[in-house]
């Protein structure tokens, strides 16, 4: 006999799951596109930002992307290695670190134009299931965020 609480654990209930499952198909959809622009999927993330945002401090930047600078640091060397941005002291606040795209992290903005594209024609939804389910998306990281912020 299924209780309604066996239900409610049942895995394929799990919207966090379904989440889960979504993020790692749009890793595998991502994997080989962004193998072309020689980018991790994180740091291509970091790319549109800046692509968008312009110059950004690293504390900026963690607050756009939701990382926290452990994470970001290492993702910016990497980038910067590869020439695509650097990095440097604020001169108003030495605290401060600034991140701004190359010559070369602005020219890659043209090769990777074609990838949301792709991806959004992978995903087989109409442009409005797609503004949909982005505003649900919203909702739900808001509503946790308030409900994580309340403990």
């Amino acid at each position: 006999m299924t209780t309604a609480s066996d239900e409610l654990l049942r895995l394929d209930n799990q919207v966090c799951f379904a989440l889960h499952a979504t993020s790692r198909a749009f890793d595998a959809m991502y994997r080989p596109l962004l193998r072309d622009l020689d980018l991790t999927y994180p740091q291509y993330l970091a790319m549109l930002a800046l692509w968008e945002h312009g110059t950004l401090t690293v504390k900026e930047l963690g607050l756009v992307l939701r990382l926290d600078s452990g994470t970001l640091s290492p993702l910016l060397k990497r980038l910067e290695a590869a020439g695509l941005v650097r990095r440097e002291r604020s001169a108003r606040d030495e605290r401060s670190v600034i991140v701004t795209l190359t010559a070369q992290g602005e020219a890659l903005k043209r090769k990777a134009a074609a990838v949301p594209r792709r991806v959004l024609d992978a995903t087989g939804l109409g442009p409005q299931e797609l503004v949909e389910l982005r505003r649900s998306l919203e909702r739900l990281t808001a509503a946790l965020d308030a409900a994580g912020s309340a403990d």
